[in-house]
């Protein structure tokens, strides 16, 4: 397995070789430097001659035992860095850069390895007041959510009392209306009807 892995790298630097023919006039990148930024992520940056016509970067990352390989282009840009993720704890990496121009690709720059740390050993390396730092932005960031939560209750809170008022000033309102059809439909129950254009007589 390590015999294939290492025969497709050997023919991937064989076909970016093959593609910088045309611009042998363009320079390998130099001061190739990898800055860590955690156990799985890190910072590739670079420096270009000075007149070189790049317009873009090419990196290859490898594990050094051949078990992976990722290629990473990008054109019309300008950067000279660009960032490694999800990378593995304790694992060691190469990587070339390679700048390109209208006319292809240069050659790789050299080889750089680099070893990405433990967890553990991450945190060790790192002083109490960082620590206490990251510590303290956590708590910061926790507290900031709870407060956001809280917030949000309070306003639906808000909204429902006063949705409730308004619906009890709605009935208030309505309550003398109702009061009045009440009344004026007792009066009309209690009021007795007499049949008009006749005399009572009581027998003898």
């Amino acid at each position: 397995m390590e015999e294939n892995g290492f025969n497709a790298a050997l023919l991937f630097l064989g076909y970016l070789s093959v593609s910088s023919a045309d611009a042998d006039t363009l320079s390998a990148p130099l001061n190739v430097t990898i800055e860590l930024k955690g156990v799985n992520s890190a910072l590739v940056t670079w420096e270009i001659f000075e007149g070189d016509p790049v317009i873009g970067f090419a990196i290859t990352q490898q594990k050094k035992d051949l078990r992976m390989l990722r290629f990473i282009q990008e054109v019309n840009t300008t950067t000279r860095s660009c960032a490694l993720w999800d990378l593995d704890e304790d694992t060691e990496y190469i990587v070339h850069v390679q700048s390109i121009s209208m006319s292809g690709t240069s050659p790789p720059s050299d080889t750089v390895v680099f070893r990405t740390p433990k967890e553990s050993e991450r945190l060790a390396s790192k002083s109490p007041d960082e620590v206490m730092m990251e510590e303290v932005d956590q708590t910061a960031q926790l507290r900031a959510g709870e407060l956001i939560i809280i917030v949000v209750v309070l306003v639906m809170w808000a909204g429902v009392i006063a949705l409730f008022c308004r619906q009890y000033d709605i009935i208030k309102d309505n309550e003398p209306n109702n009061n009045k059809d009440k009344a004026k439909s007792s009066s009309e129950c209690s009021t007795p009807e007499h049949p008009t254009g006749g005399l009572l007589r009581s027998k003898v």
